[in-house]
């Protein structure tokens, strides 16, 4: 889903029951909208409001069923003739990082990781603003002012904190946006420094936040969708074992397949 701060246009409604209480849950499905990920075809949403006492509750529940957070709301694509978006989570217990990313790892160690609160900054946004120039410049989110960016960060009714990374000199290198789960993390946004692309930092964050996953015992790492056929996405399936979610429950991945 893009990270448009915008309202969503023409709304359609419809309750349904999800078994966290007697309080039924509203959804709603988007309009049509340009896909931000594959040529010529139209995203559509389902999508529901995470407001209330019982936002963590729904959070964790819609989660674990495929849905993403966005702000407030969390939101599962339901395209009329497109089935290419895919949950994926990493098992975090069977990971073992690949020679490349041990290499990774080891050159991002001297990197200093703070989890902290989700509280926008400056400093946060001017290197989110020089990471959409240099590698998303065409995107909706590269037109995101300081506010909309706040929003992003602090609108979020559920656990969420920021892990930051700074260099030995204090610099900030990279941020990641990760709402806590009762099985995981939700990795639901990062940016970094687009000026080291040799040091493989969006690697790096999500290598950090399976250490930090496994020291807690928490079994997984949610990265929202993979899209066959869009190389912004092809990153998530280095990261094995992964499972996918289709036909209602979680599955080992199979490149996409809903078979």
């Amino acid at each position: 889903m893009s990270t448009s701060t915008e309202p969503v246009p023409k709304l359609t409604s419809h309750t349904a029951s999800i078994p966290l209480g007697k309080q039924a849950q509203i959804f709603y499905r988007t309009a049509g909208a340009p896909c931000p990920y594959l040529p010529n075809r139209i995203e559509r949403h389902i999508l529901a409001d995470l407001t209330g006492s019982n936002a963590e509750a729904i959070h964790n529940f819609l989660t674990t069923a495929g849905f993403r957070r966005s702000h407030h709301l969390i939101y599962r694509p339901s395209c009329l003739d497109c089935s290419a978006c895919i949950p994926v989570r990493i098992i975090t217990a069977k990971f073992t990082p690949s020679r490349t990313q041990r290499r990774t790892f080891l050159r991002n160690s001297h990197l200093q990781a703070n989890l902290i609160a989700a509280v926008a900054t400056q400093e946060q946004f001017d290197l989110f603003k020089q990471y959409q120039k240099m590698r998303h410049d065409d995107g909706e989110m590269a037109r995101m002012s300081f506010e909309d960016f706040r929003l992003m960060i602090e609108g979020s009714p559920v656990h969420t904190r920021i892990a930051e990374f700074r260099d030995s000199n204090g610099l900030l290198k990279a941020v990641c946006l990760l709402d806590i789960l009762k099985d995981g993390f939700s990795a639901v946004y990062s940016f970094f420094d687009p000026e080291t692309p040799l040091q493989s930092l969006g690697t790096y964050v999500i290598l950090w936040a399976i250490r930090e996953a496994q020291a807690h015992q928490f079994s997984y790492i949610y990265l929202g969708y993979w899209v066959s056929g869009s190389p912004k996405m092809s990153y998530k399936i280095r990261f094995q074992p992964l499972e996918q979610f289709s036909q209602g429950h979680w599955k080992p991945f199979s490149n996409g397949s809903v078979a």
